[in-house]
């Protein structure tokens, strides 16, 4: 999910990085085949054994952390937003910057947008908190 903060985009949302890291699913059928094509004769050691143990409880750990980041990340985001109704703000827009006042917010997939009105009476809607470049 991306996460978007005024003037700045954090793309945390990138397939090549998701396909390229282990997930807990990998990893315990790594160490299940390991453990079925082994040596009977010389079992795996006690110490390689807890050492990847260990790094499957490491790795567990470390996918809380991410997921718990991630919904404080979104929070934030969402904090951000709601703290934008009524103030009166700079937009960047293909035509360049306009001024207007935030008048509604609504969440897709978690993802503020808002909704400006503009001096002339007209809205512009969808727009992210990384095209607000100045909150007046």
């Amino acid at each position: 999910m991306a996460i978007e903060s005024i003037s700045a985009v954090v793309d945390a949302a990138n397939p090549e990085l998701d396909r390229a890291s282990l997930q807990q699913e990998d990893f315990l059928q790594l160490l299940l085949t390991q453990l079925s094509f082994q040596d009977p004769l010389e079992p795996l050691d006690n110490q390689e054994f807890l050492a990847q143990i260990a790094q499957f409880t490491g790795l567990e750990q470390t996918r809380q952390t991410n997921d718990r980041m991630e919904a404080l990340l979104a929070f934030s985001s969402a904090n951000q937003a709601i703290a934008l109704l009524g103030k009166t703000v700079e937009v960047q827009t293909d035509s360049g910057p306009v001024v207007a006042d935030v008048s509604t917010i609504r969440f897709q997939n978690g993802v503020p947008l808002l909704t400006v009105a503009l001096a002339d009476g007209t809205f512009l809607n969808d727009l992210s908190l990384s095209q607000i470049t100045l909150v007046r």
